[in-house]
């Protein structure tokens, strides 16, 4: 009944427009007072601010800030141009292009919401002018932006591991072959519509072109290699290849394509800070939430209750996967990990469910919530570009939302697609 109240607390405040991370921070502390007294006051401040300081997040406000720099410093055209080269001579080879240059921006970004204003404000108004439908320009960005929750390094994946225990380097790893089936699912997808409706071919496929743009990319295609390459060989943690990131994004930005200076600088540390401000908020407020539910059990009853219905780890992650997709319809998927997370992992190692498995399928679940109004905080960014109409993209996007169900249904009972590489490195 508490939880119930809680719940119905925080969707009441939610639609009087309080801030989600006020908001849970309001009921958690009515609850918390209500239940152990006023002098627990004082241990509030102590408890959000304990919340907020684990080492892993400092890995959120370094890679939003990576790819701010990567949109100002000239590294994020220059990887449109090579990919342009390489998929251009495709036909549809426009909406292709959008979903590499996605898949790569994800790599050092880690942020959907990043990814889709860093390539939509470029390649959306492209695709326009090439005769593409603004609904559908806005859908394949929108949805290929979203593949950068499950490739790593991912924002949503560090938020997973501080609250679920779990290793974030294994869940970059698990993030890997799922990611890359989300991209060519997207583009076979893309292909479809354009034979369909007859797409232009973007330009002739020139190995001298490809050699020239290689060139001039060559050193922002070492971003994820680089990063990547040293958190998954252990010489680095994420926290310390999230500031590997800015460091590196900055010398290549400064020192060798010259365009990053310090106003651009200045605008992409304060666009980090906001976005970083957003999230902190939410995990010190989640820290009240999970003291009080840790001392009432309330997770652990819960557990208890789905458990003596069914203990079949695949009907589970049925009844979790509807659950989710319905969460991620009203909350952004920060607020989603912190707030759920917590009070269903009793129950994912109650029936033996693989956490770093658990968390690829949450994470792909929340990117779908990314495309589903009414929130749909990617969506809508990519409807603001695009000047278009947010039902109208919507209904552009259910293909695309189709190809990210089909490989959310592969991960979910198919372990070994997401457990695949991490069986082969880690266990």
């Amino acid at each position: 009944m508490t939880l119930f109240l809680m719940l119905i607390g925080l969707l009441v405040l939610i639609l009087i427009n309080v801030p989600i991370a006020v908001a849970l921070g309001i009921v958690a502390m009515v609850a918390i007072v209500a239940s152990q007294g006023i002098a627990m006051l004082p241990n509030i401040a102590l408890t959000m601010f304990e919340g907020a300081s684990s080492f892993p997040l400092l890995a959120i406000p370094m890679f939003v800030l990576a790819g701010a720099i990567m949109n100002t410093g000239g590294i994020s055209r220059r990887l449109i141009a090579f990919a342009s080269a390489l998929f251009g001579f495709i036909r549809g080879g426009l909406a292709m292009i959008n979903i590499g240059v996605s898949m790569f921006f994800a790599e050092i970004s880690g942020s959907a919401v990043a990814d889709v204003a860093a390539t939509g404000s470029i390649l959306i108004p492209a695709m326009k002018k090439r005769g593409y439908p603004s609904a559908f320009a806005a859908a394949v960005t929108s949805s290929s932006a979203s593949l950068a929750i499950i490739i790593p390094p991912s924002i949503p994946m560090i938020l997973y591991g501080v609250m679920a225990g779990a290793s974030i380097v294994q869940l970059f790893v698990a993030g890997i072959i799922p990611g890359i089936l989300g991209g060519v699912g997207l583009m076979s997808l893309s292909y479809y519509y354009a034979r369909k409706y007859d797409w232009p071919v973007e330009e002739v496929f020139q190995l001298k072109r490809v050699w020239q743009t290689f060139k001039d990319a060559s050193w922002a295609l070492t971003l994820p290699i680089l990063i990547l390459g040293s958190i998954f060989g252990g010489l680095v943690t994420a926290t310390e290849g999230a500031g590997m990131a800015v460091a590196v994004s900055i010398l290549i930005s400064t020192l060798i394509y010259r365009e990053l200076n310090l106003h651009n600088l200045y605008r992409a540390i304060i666009e980090g800070g906001q976005q970083t401000a957003v999230v902190m908020l939410l995990v010190a407020s989640s820290a009240l939430v999970g003291v009080f539910l840790t001392e009432t059990r309330m997770p652990q009853q819960l557990a208890e209750a789905v458990l003596e219905l069914t203990d079949n780890p695949y009907a589970i992650l049925m009844l979790l996967n509807v659950f989710f997709l319905l969460i991620g319809l009203f909350l952004h998927s920060a607020a989603a990990i912190i707030l759920v997370v917590p009070i269903v992992m009793p129950l994912v190692n109650a029936v033996g469910i693989d956490p770093v498995h658990f968390g690829l399928v949450v994470c792909l679940n929340l990117a779908i919530g990314q495309q589903t109004p009414p929130v749909a905080s990617v969506l809508i960014t990519a409807c603001s570009i695009a000047k278009a109409d947010v039902w109208s993209v919507s209904r552009s996007n259910l293909g695309f939302i189709g190809v990210l169900l089909f490989v959310l249904l592969l991960i979910t009972y198919v372990p070994a697609i997401p457990m695949f590489l991490v069986e082969v490195f880690y266990r």
